[in-house]
């Protein structure tokens, strides 16, 4: 005769499996699910499924939620799950862990959550040494006044997981697609993050809703008035912008292919096709030759930088751009030589600036976005190809007024105090403090080249003449009088102006032919890869401790 434990262990599984089919398996019939695919948005295991590998993802807390059952004969009517869904799952066959947001149950409240599932996930990234992913939709189990009426009481608000969230930000790379409304605790989990990325159209980020806006500061604003990719991807909020949630995907998934697991690893070596002898005759040619003509500085990034494979006869750069949209004065991304990943950090021409100046100032924003960038490569041990082409801080009224020189010492000191190798290349300007700090960010413990068209110097040469010589051009007799003054002067520093004349006294260490600046960098990227980053990765294994496993100076485990 079976044993009467057998019969109960088969009514347990049978139990399991059939909660969780209700879990998985969309109720077409649910108010939330309806609403769900009424603003055009995947449902949350939709999600799981274009994120993740085929059949990799395996769930932690498959039935956490609130089964019903029929009073009479005890069987499962329904089942309300929470509103978060986790588990382990593969891109590209990287192990991850992935939080998302299932906001056809309460729009993502509280009081649609079980306390502690996300945060419990975040903790398991972290241990497990695998990236985060948060698929945001909703409050991701913020407040609702509602919990109030289910506890009988208020509560004090607490970190509700978020000192859980900062540490595994410690550990593991952190990306958020935001997929919806992202309100409050979500908002914050958002940019605790080492990477975000909205969809136009589909995601806002606010710190409180309309509802609550309104009876706040009485403006009545939609959701996107008040929140949507416009506002938040040009002021720094989030890093890149999507046209679908497909896209999304696509971008977390590129923008952990340059990093690795966690910051006890190495990032990841592909092959590469591309030979790092290569030298583009177009870099001869690609800085104008009239020293304020703007040029394409991605153009130039991606005649350096390793090629992919071709895809339909089109040849691509693995220059992944992050934060394009944001402090556009500064350049940012990922790319890689001879198949190893590396930042890259320049500047754009074409912003900040008239062609009296050649553009490409940096500004507030592009401050906080060059020492953001800065402290995300050095903390998970990637190498810096370093374009210098700064004519220094942005001036004015507008730059004084958003304080730009103390978000620009921010930069520099992210700079300075960084641990990986740098590789400068001076491409053309390097001006006054801003354009010494990139120009020269270890302080001569760097490697640093300048191409032929460098020019530098304490102030920009035309407005240093204007203001060492502004006494003698003052008393010229006539407008036509003063013009010549100026442009003597000018030819009279055009003799010294040339960079020749500083790399003949040491001031710069050498200047290269441009078409050797991928042959340079690569072989300098090998040398890092090989002999550099095991030394620095075995300096923060041994002072953090993987064996003994000790605390940080906050407390929690590494």
């Amino acid at each position: 005769m079976p044993d009467s434990s057998d019969a109960a262990r088969s009514g347990s599984i049978s139990e399991l499996k059939e909660q969780q089919n209700l879990v998985r398996t969309p109720n077409l019939q649910d108010p939330g699910y309806i609403r769900q695919k009424a603003n055009a948005k995947l449902w949350v295991r939709e999600r799981l499924t274009a994120l993740l590998d085929k059949d990799s993802f395996v769930e932690v807390g498959s039935v956490t939620g609130k089964p019903v059952y029929d009073e009479e004969t005890g069987a499962l009517k329904s089942f309300v799950p929470a509103n978060s869904v986790t588990g382990f799952g593969r891109i590209n066959g990287l192990k991850v862990f992935v939080t998302a947001d299932d906001f056809s149950v309460r729009g993502g409240h509280a009081d649609g959550g079980i306390q502690m599932k996300a945060p419990y996930g975040e903790l398991q990234a972290r241990k497990a040494r695998v990236p985060l992913i948060r698929l945001l939709d909703g409050s991701s189990g913020g407040g609702s006044v509602a919990t109030y009426l289910t506890m009988g009481a208020t509560y004090i608000p607490g970190l509700a997981g978020l000192g859980r969230s900062m540490d595994t930000m410690a550990v593991v790379p952190v990306a958020s697609a935001l997929l919806g409304p992202v309100v409050g605790l979500a908002a914050a989990k958002a940019v605790l993050g080492h990477f975000s990325v909205m969809v136009k159209g589909l995601s806002q980020l606010f710190a409180a809703g309309p509802p609550v806006v309104k009876q706040a500061t009485f403006e009545d604003l939609s959701k996107e008035e008040l929140g949507g990719w416009e506002i938040h991807a040009q002021n720094g909020s989030v890093d890149n912008v999507a046209t679908t949630e497909q896209d999304a995907f696509n971008q977390i998934a590129r923008f952990l292919s340059y990093l690795p697991s966690s910051i006890f690893a190495l990032p990841p070596i592909t092959s590469c096709t591309d030979p790092p002898t290569r030298r583009e005759e177009q870099l001869i040619s690609i800085i104008p030759k009239r020293r304020a003509r703007p040029y394409d500085v991605r153009q130039l990034i991606c005649l350096v930088v390793d090629t992919s494979s071709p895809v339909d006869d089109a040849i691509t750069s693995t220059f992944f751009e992050i934060g394009a949209t944001w402090g556009r004065c500064i350049v940012t991304g990922f790319a890689r030589l001879s198949g190893r990943p590396i930042g890259i950090l320049t500047s754009d021409c074409l912003v900040n600036g008239g062609m009296s100046s050649g553009g490409g100032a940096i500004d507030a924003l592009g401050s906080q976005k060059s020492a953001r960038f800065v402290n995300l490569c050095d903390h998970f041990g990637l190498p810096l190809l370093n374009l210098v082409d700064l004519p220094g801080f942005a001036i004015g009224s507008i730059a004084e007024r958003s304080a730009t020189i103390r978000h620009g010492a921010t930069a520099l000191s992210a700079l300075y105090n960084a641990t990986i190798p740098i590789y400068t290349v001076v491409i053309r300007r390097a001006f006054g403090v801003a354009g010494g700090a990139f120009a020269d960010p270890e302080d001569g413990a760097g490697i640093r080249v300048a191409w032929p068209s460098g020019d530098w110097g304490s102030l920009p040469l035309e407005g240093g003449v204007e203001a060492a010589y502004k006494r003698q051009l003052n008393a010229a007799g006539s407008p036509e009088a003063r013009e010549k003054l100026m442009n003597d002067l000018l030819d009279k520093f055009e003799s010294v102006r040339s960079p020749m004349k500083t790399a003949n006294k040491f001031g710069v260490e050498e200047i290269i032919d441009p078409r050797d600046t991928r042959p340079l960098a690569c072989e300098w990227v090998e040398h890092v890869y090989e002999h550099i980053l095991p030394q620095l990765l075995t300096y923060k294994q041994s002072r953090f401790g993987l064996d003994s496993k000790p605390t940080s100076g906050r407390g929690y485990r590494l």
